[in-house]
């Protein structure tokens, strides 16, 4: 039961967590007035971290599919 559990919320606890930092970005964005090209450049920089993270979710489970262990 824990582990259907564990297995169910961490990833869409993890996907709030990266919406919520992505509101975040675009808060500080508008705080700071820093127009189109600045907020996507804010996007992008500090979104590097998110996207890698996610990067390694999918290239791990691809790895893990393709190996049947």
């Amino acid at each position: 039961m824990q582990q259907t559990f564990e297995t169910w919320i961490t990833p869409i606890m993890i996907g709030g967590l990266i919406l919520f930092m992505c509101f975040i970005i675009w808060d500080l964005a508008k705080k700071s007035k820093a127009g189109r090209f600045g907020t996507f450049m804010l996007f992008i920089v500090l979104g590097a971290g998110m996207l890698g993270y996610v990067l390694k979710v999918v290239i791990t489970w691809l790895i893990e599919s393709n190996t049947g262990v």
